[in-house]
């Protein structure tokens, strides 16, 4: 609930500090007195558009901060600060605090922490919930009528929308996978081409480099075959030095004994037919591993050439065609695996449709039955409200298939007919804005039980009645804030008598400056206001004796 509203350089109030409770508190003052210039400044800690003609004369800038207390944050707020990563402690009081400069722009903070405007407008009906002459939210606003009656009802709206939701994920799921399956099936013949195309080369990992390095190497041995040829015709044959260094070998062996020397010679020359004979095997190996073959080179370079022409059109490295060969198998199997998953999808979808389905309609019956007993129960409400000639009545429509969402498949709306044989129409569409509050005090009455908002104002609700209907509307005010707060801004004295709280707004001239205040009132200031009230600009003990007579009857 809100329990301090501060208030800076607003319109006529240059400080006020306001401390509200429990219950139901009134305000009154005499017309002009400042009452809207509280409700405006409240509106602004509620996301209210920033007017800066709302800052003080000669201030340059202007400040709102409202506290609210909660036993336990409720759960809409709670999850809207959370999303928007504000942390708010248990017990933690929740301040709101709004500045507005003067020349345009303000800022937003909650609990000290810099938020957008837009969050507070969305935590705004969790917090206070505002009846006035114009306005066009709260119970007015068809787009809330389905919940009110619905909590109305006891219906289980949170596994209705989690119905709603398994039904939409399922549909997805399924529209997902017939989607796939179609461009699958547009794509088959493509990729079974591909597929033919690349299975014919049968491309192997690796083998780009292998090739290139084979396809170097023979152009190696194309370009050295002459120069090879010859040093092998030199080495080879009878006359060659090898051969020569041979026979040498063997006659020095003859003699080598015959001195040292000699045996030293023949030591070096075995050493050199060592030498002689590894560099002929590796003459040999080279010789065959640059062996040019000119059909052997012309497949090597076609396979490589082929090779990275399909890279190049797959988009991708030679070396990655073996896993493009297989997401193409892949492809082509989920197309026929994905025709068996439609059944099994189709099923789930058909079940979740059904799930939803059974929900729903079980929410429209107890929508229905509800209906009837809130039009009972607001009816009752609106004789001693000086609407004995008006008609209430909770219109349920079923929508249409492509209209149904998580709240269902009803849509709702309240309607009135103030006048006999009179059509019913929605509540923001009578004339008078006095009937208009009293219908939603009535329609609060009726919904007493079903929470709301932590904070009710209602202003000017008894605007234009008086005496039996007045009281009646005190006492329905006073029974909707029981346990709860409730602050009415009211000129009926029968009203502000009900008050457990009462705070008297006065506007006073100090020379060219005007300033409104609020003032706290004891027991003897209430009588004196409520007399007041009573008598109008000169307060006679008659009027005292009847405000007694008031205050005495609550």
């Amino acid at each position: 609930m809100l329990t301090r509203l501060s208030i800076r350089n607003i319109v006529l109030i240059d400080a006020l500090d306001l401390a509200f409770g429990r219950g139901l508190g009134v305000l009154t003052g005499e017309t002009g007195a400042g009452k809207s210039i509280l409700l405006d400044a409240l509106g602004l800690v509620l996301g209210d558009r920033a007017d800066s003609a709302l800052v003080r004369g000669g201030e340059d800038k202007a400040s709102v901060t409202a506290s609210f207390e909660f036993a336990a944050l409720p759960v809409a707020i709670a999850e809207t600060l959370d999303e928007a990563d504000i942390e708010i402690e248990p017990g933690e009081p929740l301040i709101i605090r709004r500045q507005l400069k003067a020349d345009g722009g303000s800022k937003a903070f909650i609990n000290d922490q810099p938020v957008g405007v837009a969050l507070l407008r969305e935590i705004a009906p969790a917090l206070v919930e505002l009846h006035g002459q114009h306005d066009d939210r709260g119970l007015v606003n068809p787009r809330g009528h389905r919940a009110l009656l619905d909590r109305y009802a006891g219906n289980d709206v949170e596994g209705l929308a989690s119905a709603w939701r398994d039904w939409r994920a399922a549909e997805d799921r399924l529209a997902a996978a017939r989607a796939e399956v179609e461009q699958a099936k547009a794509d088959q013949d493509l990729l079974l081409a591909h597929l033919a195309e690349l299975t014919a080369l049968e491309p192997q990992a690796g083998e780009e480099a292998r090739l290139a390095e084979t396809r170097a190497s023979m152009q190696k041995g194309e370009k050295l075959s002459g120069d090879l040829q010859e040093l092998r015709h030199l080495w080879e044959g009878s006359d060659s030095p090898l051969a020569s260094l041979r026979v040498a070998a063997r006659r020095l062996d003859r003699i080598a004994g015959e001195h040292a020397l000699l045996a030293e010679a023949l030591a070096a020359l075995d050493r050199a037919l060592v030498e002689a004979g590894e560099a002929e095997d590796r003459l040999n190996a080279a010789a065959e591993a640059l062996e040019y073959d000119p059909a052997a080179l012309d497949a090597a370079e076609t396979r490589l050439f082929e090779l990275r022409a399909l890279a190049r059109k797959h988009r991708c490295e030679v070396d990655d065609l073996p896993e493009r060969m297989r997401e193409m198998r892949r492809a082509l199997d989920a197309i026929e695996g994905g025709e068996a998953a439609l059944d099994a999808l189709e099923l789930a979808a058909k079940e979740a449709g059904a799930a939803y389905r059974s929900r729903a309609e079980a929410a429209h019956e107890a929508r229905l039955k509800a209906a009837k007993a809130l039009d009972q129960a607001v009816a009752a409400e609106l004789a001693p409200l000086k609407l004995d000639a008006a008609r209430f009545l909770t219109a349920i429509g079923k929508l249409p298939e492509d209209k149904w969402g998580p709240a269902g498949i009803d849509s709702v709306e309240f309607l009135i007919a103030t006048n006999p044989g009179a059509d019913f129409a929605p509540l923001n569409k009578i004339a008078s804005g006095g009937e208009l509050s009293r219908f939603i005090l009535a329609l609060k009455v009726a919904l007493a039980e079903q929470g709301g908002a932590a904070t009710v104002i209602f202003d000017e609700i008894d605007r234009g009645v008086g005496g039996a209907v007045a009281s009646a509307i005190g006492e329905r005010l006073a029974r909707l804030a029981d346990g709860g707060q409730l602050l009415a801004v009211t000129h009926s004295p029968q009203v502000a008598a009900r008050g457990g709280t009462h705070y008297l707004i006065a506007k006073s001239s100090e020379g060219t400056v005007t300033k409104t205040s609020v003032m706290l009132l004891d027991a003897a200031g209430r009588q004196e206001e409520i007399a007041r009230m009573l008598s109008g600009a000169e307060v006679t003990p008659e009027a005292r004796a009847q405000a007694d007579r008031l205050l005495e009857g609550v």
